[in-house]
């Protein structure tokens, strides 16, 4: 099993290059099954769910050529069933976008329902919903979610809630359905821009795509494109916190700022600086952090996939914090992890009650997701003495190269896989 160990209470300083946006790359290469031609497709980031959907990808009869690190070129004419039954693809929730992609270019599509982190349900009534507007008959047997159509027709939709998903499941779909769609409450995340800016570029007509109220004009085919993926926010996010919790100073290159705009305010506002370039964000730490309230909200609103590395800072921060999360269930669940190393947060809800401490202590604790197992390595990056974290498979799931990043700017951090290495490491750092 492997595992991180971490040396804390050494500020982070340099510079780090974010690498192209995980949740952006999982439904553009979705989406590049939907033409014959092929389609070549930058700034992928080389993490695991980007493999495991591309074997899916493969495996359904599709080419998959990697051309680079970073690089791949797909080919959808080989494709020769709409039954995406590869075993790893229920273990990563993009597998949905398989289902919006297939439906409208085939007009079937047999999809295993979505998996990824524990952080509550996963719902995908508004995904159903949409389908069925749209024209097709969707059912769920044996785990798999089951999409059939003779024909995709245009159709004016409000989603109940803001989904990011759902948005981008349909507006696939809707790419190469007959007639006009109108899509109400969509979600306006940059990675919804990014996939409508990659379909249009091969042929779709999505206009809207960042507001609320995205209208597209279905066309008969799209045709290859080559398309370079944007920045990552949230990787992004997570080295400007880290940033700030070790009181460290750290540029952050290849962002768009704009993005990070709800992330940079609220660490202004704890007492950070921050500086923006057009390419870059600064974030300088070395100041006594204060306490805030933090509300998750959908884009431009600041991110439930930064919730957990927030909170980590500001239970670091003097002072008592309100972290109010509105959009995943079952988020707080890292707080027990935190709690081993001095933390004192206080659950009720989806609420966490942060008092501020000066500092924490490094104990072994286990990563219960992505985004929480990001926050622990903060935490462990930040405290006294050494952390050792387990189950980082989740972590590297969304993070690529995360400990050699983190080694650049100054960690104390390696990946082992058991008690010797560990013990290595702690005689090496001495």
């Amino acid at each position: 099993m492997e595992q991180y160990v971490i040396r804390g209470g050494i500020p982070l300083i340099g510079e780090v290059e974010i690498g192209g946006a995980k949740n952006a790359a999982l439904a553009i290469l979705a989406a590049a099954v939907m033409c014959d031609e092929p389609v070549v497709i930058d700034n992928i980031p080389d993490i695991r769910d980007i493999s495991v959907l591309l074997s899916a990808i493969q495996e359904i009869g599709a080419g998959v050529e990697r051309l680079g690190k970073h690089t791949v070129k797909i080919t959808g004419k080989t494709i020769k069933t709409v039954r995406v039954d590869h075993d790893s693809i229920k273990k990563i929730r993009a597998s949905y976008y398989l289902l919006g992609a297939l439906l409208g270019k085939y007009r079937k599509a047999e999809v295993p329902l979505p998996g990824g982190c524990n952080i509550g349900i996963r719902a995908i009534d508004q995904h159903k919903k949409g389908f069925e507007a749209l024209g097709a008959v969707v059912k769920i047997e044996h785990g798999m979610i089951i999409a059939d159509t003779d024909s995709l027709r245009g159709c004016h939709l409000y989603f109940d809630m803001v989904s990011v998903g759902a948005t981008i499941n349909v507006m696939l779909a809707a790419a190469l359905a007959e007639g006009n769609t109108i899509l109400e409450n969509a979600a306006k995340e940059p990675h919804v821009v990014d996939v409508a800016n990659f379909l249009n570029s091969m042929g779709a007509n999505i206009k809207g795509a960042g507001t609320d109220v995205i209208r597209i004009k279905g066309v008969r085919a799209l045709h290859g494109t080559e398309y370079s993926i944007i920045p990552d926010q949230i990787e992004a996010g997570t080295f400007m916190v880290a940033a700030a919790a070790t009181k460290g100073d750290v540029v952050v290159r290849n962002v768009i700022p704009k993005h990070l705009e709800a992330i940079s305010a609220k660490l202004s506002e704890i007492g950070c600086q921050i500086t923006e370039e057009d390419d870059a964000v600064r974030v300088f730490g070395n100041n006594e952090l204060k306490h805030t309230q933090i509300k998750t909200l959908p884009y431009p609103g600041f991110p439930t996939d930064m919730q957990p590395q927030m909170t980590v800072t500001l239970a670091l921060s003097k002072g008592t914090s309100i972290v109010t999360e509105t959009i995943v269930d079952n988020r707080c669940k890292y707080v027990d992890e935190l709690a081993k190393m001095g933390a004192t947060i206080k659950v009720e809800g989806n609420t966490a009650i942060v008092d501020g401490i000066r500092k924490l202590t490094g104990a072994e604790v286990s990563a219960p997701d992505l985004r929480a197992g990001a926050a622990l390595v903060i935490a462990g990056l930040a405290a006294d003495g050494y952390t050792v974290i387990d189950d980082i498979q989740y972590i590297e799931r969304g993070y690529e190269g995360f400990d050699e990043k983190l080694r650049q700017l100054g960690a104390q951090i390696e990946r082992v896989t058991c008690e010797k290495d560990i013990q290595r490491f702690k005689l090496k750092i001495c």
